[in-house]
């Protein structure tokens, strides 16, 4: 197992972490007339219940 030969320096190491970040969902309008709302990729709609133009949950 590889092991670090010396410490990383604090600066270093909050330098690396900055780039931990996270990205904003990917919303899209729910293709559902009637419903209109902002919803997940590849999810069924949580307003409606609908998922490519059937109806999957009931609400």
């Amino acid at each position: 197992m590889a092991v670090p030969k010396r410490k990383m320096s604090r600066s270093n190491t909050r330098a690396r972490r900055s780039q931990w970040k996270t990205t904003a969902p990917n919303l899209m309008t729910c293709p559902n007339r009637a419903c209109g709302q902002p919803k997940l990729l590849h999810t069924a709609c949580a307003n409606c219940g609908q998922y490519d133009g059937r109806q999957v949950l009931s609400v």
